[in-house]
């Protein structure tokens, strides 16, 4: 079942700006978490580690939920369908497999800022780089995808391609 063309363009509009939002808000993180490790500067540190804790709860989190449940929505209610194109399907896992390993890691993020705000010197802390840098990068894989769609049906989109074509010459025939 496809949307309506109004209903789609706005389910389109809502996934591309939370997917944005989300790339922005990982981006950054990715400065805090950069700063939190380098900086020589106490306070300037334990502040890094709180603000990381606030944007991955409030902004990095909430985005990656969102987008996810509008871009299932929306493959769902287009032709291309969540499992009819690799694509898509390879989107699909790489946006659940970065929002699982952001829920996971937000309870590390968090003990980090606790830590941060009652260690005598922060600056001993261990960043995150490695997540935030592999989010990055998975989300910069998911955009490419969306831009270049590369070809290629599934077995599952091949069938119901088969399938519609079969349908269609039965009913063109009499």
């Amino acid at each position: 079942m496809t949307m309506p063309p109004r209903v789609r363009k706005l389910v389109l509009t809502a996934h591309v700006t939370t997917s944005v939002g989300w790339l922005g808000a990982v981006i950054a993180y990715l400065a805090l978490d950069v700063t939190a490790v380098i900086s020589q500067d106490v306070q300037l540190t334990r502040s890094m580690y709180l603000a990381m804790e606030v944007t991955v709860r409030y902004a990095i989190v909430p985005l990656a939920l969102v987008s996810v449940l509008i871009g299932i929505i929306n493959a769902l209610g287009t032709t291309w369908g969540l499992f009819r194109h690799y694509w898509v399907l390879a989107k699909l896992v790489l946006t659940l497999a970065a929002t699982t390993v952001l829920l996971i890691e937000t309870s590390v993020v968090s003990r980090l800022a606790e830590a941060a705000a009652s260690a005598g010197d922060p600056r001993e802390l261990p960043g995150t780089l490695g997540h935030s840098i592999g989010g990055l990068v998975v989300l910069l894989l998911a955009l490419i995808l969306s831009v270049y769609k590369p070809r290629g049906l599934t077995r599952y989109g091949w069938r119901k391609q088969q399938k519609q074509r079969g349908s269609q010459r039965t009913a063109v025939v009499p």
